[in-house]
């Protein structure tokens, strides 16, 4: 049996209400009556809609009219917004974006930790447009408009919106949708061409292209024209992650890098690997991180889910002897080379599977730590907790990209190993859309 069912245009009844909140994909929710999700609608507001699906629990909605507006509205900036699912709050201002997230954040902490922050830090706030180095956007011909799209899928639809340009990519990928999509539609495999994953460096912008058949002799020499024109640095990867090779071979290429220069350093990393979104942000975090932890020199720090050393040897660089750990191998082969380059010799990086609890006798869990810093995927890193209450680190500082799993892990670490909340904020890696990150920071029993 069908969990919904659409509602006809000529049963759709026009009603009027004030909107009560957001939800986490940035739709309006309506509470009078059966709960409706409308988007385009901000909490305050008294909007005009119709309700176009019911579900079992809810209904979804369709906004006619803005009858009294947020003070919080703006006029979204991106001619796209509200087909293209890439931004979600364009018409919402930032701070009132910044005020929202950390709205939801206490409210997991209080729902879900049963632990109230007694002290909210600074929210992190930095570039909310041309901020975005990493990003997956679809591609697709589309026989009926004779041409390829290039972009973000839709807001509400699995097809690839129609866009020009994206004012939240890094430059210089943000102008060069519609050139892409022009090279590809070039192409002899422009129909086995179905996606681009984008990774920003300091350096270079890098292209891995997705080909599902081998470009042909003539598709090559277009996609070198578009290199050589533009500057960008392509690859392509016919299978798994393990197949994207550079389009051109050149064992003298520079490697793609990002430079954390309040801290002397250069990383280097692969256009596959995971790096933060948000370049800016992700120096403010470092230099919060070690703020927050403020290891003496000499002292132990546990960095777990350290990928290619990101926080691991900007504390090292502090002064303070790292370990980190990680489950992908390739990421601490990078990370190690990292260290050499960097000259750091006060950073040890090891392979473990964190999805599950360790072996107490490991190497790495030897100790003995004064901190602990934990930056785990959005699952979290329950099954670590025990593990880490068993090293009695003075501090804890967990860096989240999920207020739930964050939530349930603070909970765990409070009422059932001791630990104390100290302070807690949120950051605003993720300008305009409704994704929430944050960290918290606990002192040991």
């Amino acid at each position: 049996m069908s969990r919904s069912r659409a509602i006809r245009p000529e049963q759709a009844v026009e009603e009027c209400a004030s909107v009560a909140g957001l939800t986490h994909e940035g739709e309006g929710i309506v509470r009078e009556g059966k709960t409706v999700f409308v988007p385009g609608a901000l909490p305050g507001e008294t909007v005009r809609f119709v309700r176009t699906r019911r579900h079992r629990q809810h209904d979804e909605g369709r906004l006619l009219e803005v009858l009294e507006p947020s003070a919080a509205r703006v006029t979204p900036r991106c001619a796209h917004f509200g087909v293209c699912g890439g931004c979600l709050l364009q018409h919402l201002s930032s701070e009132a974006q910044l005020a929202l997230k950390q709205t939801e954040l206490a409210d997991n902490l209080e729902r879900l930790a049963r632990v109230e922050c007694p002290r909210w830090l600074e929210p992190l706030a930095g570039p909310v447009w041309g901020y975005r180095r990493r990003a997956r956007l679809g591609v697709k011909y589309v026989p009926k408009k004779g041409r390829v799209v290039v972009g973000f899928r839709e807001r509400s639809a699995p097809y690839v919106a129609d866009v020009h340009h994206c004012d939240v990519l890094a430059p210089p990928v943000g102008e060069w949708i519609e050139p892409l999509a022009e090279l590809i539609g070039t192409l002899e495999i422009r129909q086995q061409l179905p996606q681009i994953e984008v990774a920003v460096a300091d350096n270079v912008t890098a292209l891995v292209l997705r080909v599902l058949a081998p470009p042909s002799a003539a598709d090559r020499e277009r996609l070198r024209a578009f290199a050589a024109r533009t500057g960008a640095r392509l690859y392509l990867q016919p299978g798994g992650l393990k197949s994207i090779e550079p389009l051109e071979p050149d064992a003298a290429r520079a490697p793609l890098f990002y430079a954390l220069p309040e801290f002397d350093l250069r990383l280097q990393f692969e256009p596959s690997d995971f790096v933060q979104i948000n370049a800016a942000i992700n120096r403010a975090l470092v230099a919060r991180a070690i703020e927050l932890l403020a290891p003496a020199p000499g002292e132990a720090v546990l960095d777990l889910y350290c990928g290619l050393g990101n926080f691991t040897l900007p504390l090292a660089r502090s002064g303070a002897r790292v370990v980190g750990v990680e489950g992908e191998a390739s990421l601490i082969e990078r990370a190690r080379g990292n260290a050499a380059r960097n000259g750091i010799t006060t950073a040890e990086f090891h392979v473990a599977d964190l999805s599950v609890a360790p072996d107490p006798q490991v190497p790495w869990l030897r100790g003995p730590y004064r901190h602990v810093l934990l930056d785990p995927p959005r699952v979290g890193a329950r099954e670590v907790l025990g593990a880490v209450a068993a090293l009695r680190p003075q501090r804890v500082l967990y860096i989240s990209c999920h207020p739930g799993s964050l939530a349930r892990d603070l909970g765990i670490l409070v009422h059932e190993h001791g630990f104390t909340l100290e302070a807690a904020g949120v950051i605003d890696m993720f300008a305009h859309t409704g994704h929430v990150e944050s960290l918290a920071l606990l002192s040991g029993p």
